[in-house]
């Protein structure tokens, strides 16, 4: 019988209860690091045997050092043998301290392909993965030649957020020169790459033994960047596998992360499908579950719970026994989540018997239909999005920073 192992889990946004109940579950120890300003929320206790807490997210040098200094005395008592990463913003602490206490995993190197969006459009040209001209922003005259040979607009972009958060589109050369401007001594944190109109798919996946098991491709019916810059619902849906564009999708969904070292993990990856040419196009990759519930809908259309199998491809790995994924299928699903006006939204507009899941939070309306029927879905998703433009949505102004 495999010895209990103990797993320490970074969550610096309050997500992943499924990981760490799935991780006990199996007879592990757990650790959680997080804000000491999440400590009220619903965290599974009952999965948890300590709580680390943070003051600052920041993945600063100064930061990352300080938590490698607290958790060198907890390791006086317990050894840590495996550091998970639930969100983009921790990758950098999770590879920090693999490094520094060389715990197996992904390290700092790797990490950077699934983090900086620069060293993934590097990573992706490396490998002749198709993507969106794009530049750095370190050199005055390769940005000169960039935006007189590649034609706009363009987006100035961070290289470390995730989703549309600080994205600027620009028109215009004068008005890309003042963007850089602004951003002062931070310019180098950011890139300028090519926009190009067309439908964002999303693969979300999970990774063993350095291939794709598993994975579900899905449509966003507006992009994220459309909906985060311009207001709107966020809507989603799945592709059946028999869908045309699936061949081409999985051949480089694969590539893709084969090239960037991903070896065992839950991961979500976007890809642009062009309006002008008709190919896809990389847009970015991350060493976790989707974000918006995507993970709901998964779960809904295929029976996979990305959360407790990611956790039990962890467990598997760290014991070193075989780990099989579970049987599933899939029925054609749709997910659609919005900011509202009210702070406890009714439902009453949405009853039909298609809809199996339902957001409960404040200030927000989310839904998930299923049919065996795609058709229906699309319908319903539709006539719901109306519905909550006419009753419910709220929209805010984009972020320029992430709101832990």
């Amino acid at each position: 019988m495999s010895k209990p192992h103990t797993f320490l889990c970074i969550a610096l946004y309050f997500k992943g209860v499924e990981f760490m109940k799935a991780c006990k579950a199996a007879g592990n120890t757990v650790f959680l690091l997080t804000k000491s300003s999440l400590a009220h929320e619903a965290w599974p206790k009952e999965a948890i045997d300590d709580f680390f807490y943070l003051e600052s997210e920041a993945n600063s040098p100064e930061n990352i050092q300080n938590i490698v200094k607290g958790l060198a005395y907890v390791w006086r008592n317990q050894p840590i043998d495996r550091v998970v990463a639930l969100d983009d913003f921790d990758v950098e602490k999770a590879a920090a301290i693999r490094e520094d206490f060389r715990i197996p995993g992904m390290g700092q190197t790797t990490a950077r392909n699934f983090r900086d969006k620069l060293a993934m459009r590097a990573k992706a040209a490396e490998h002749h993965i198709p993507i969106p001209p794009f530049s750095s922003l370190f050199n005055d005259q390769e940005i000169n030649s960039y935006l007189h040979t590649v034609t706009g607009p363009w987006v100035v972009k961070p290289r470390a957020e995730a989703s549309a958060i600080g994205i600027k589109k620009v028109h215009a050369i004068e008005e890309v020169w003042a963007t850089i401007e602004a951003l002062g001594d931070k310019r180098h944190e950011y890139l300028i790459e090519q926009y190009k109109p067309g439908d964002v798919y999303h693969a979300d996946a999970l990774i063993y033994e350095g291939k794709v098991i598993f994975c579900l491709f899905s449509r966003y019916l507006q992009p994220p960047f459309d909906v985060a810059h311009g207001g709107g619902v966020f809507q989603t849906v799945s592709l059946s596998p028999d869908h045309e564009d699936q061949e081409a999708l999985q051949t480089l969904h694969s590539q893709l992360l084969q090239s960037f070292g991903l070896k065992y993990s839950a991961s979500h990856t976007e890809f642009i499908k062009s309006k002008e040419d008709g190919k896809f196009y990389f847009l970015e990759t991350a060493s976790r579950v989707g974000g918006a519930h995507i993970s709901d809908m998964v779960e809904q259309a295929t029976g996979i719970n990305l959360w407790t199998e990611w956790a039990n491809i962890e467990n598997a790995v760290a014991k070193g026994i075989p780990y099989e994924l579970p049987q599933n299928d899939y029925t054609p699903t749709g997910l659609l989540v919005s900011l509202t006006k009210q702070q406890y939204p009714d439902f009453n507009h949405f009853n039909d018997p298609e809809i199996s899941w339902r957001l409960h939070k404040d200030y927000h309306i989310g839904l998930i239909v299923k049919s065996p029927d795609e058709q229906r879905v699309r319908q319903l998703l539709h006539q719901y999005s109306l519905t909550i433009h006419q009753h419910y949505l709220a929209t805010l102004p984009p972020k320029d920073k992430p709101a832990h």
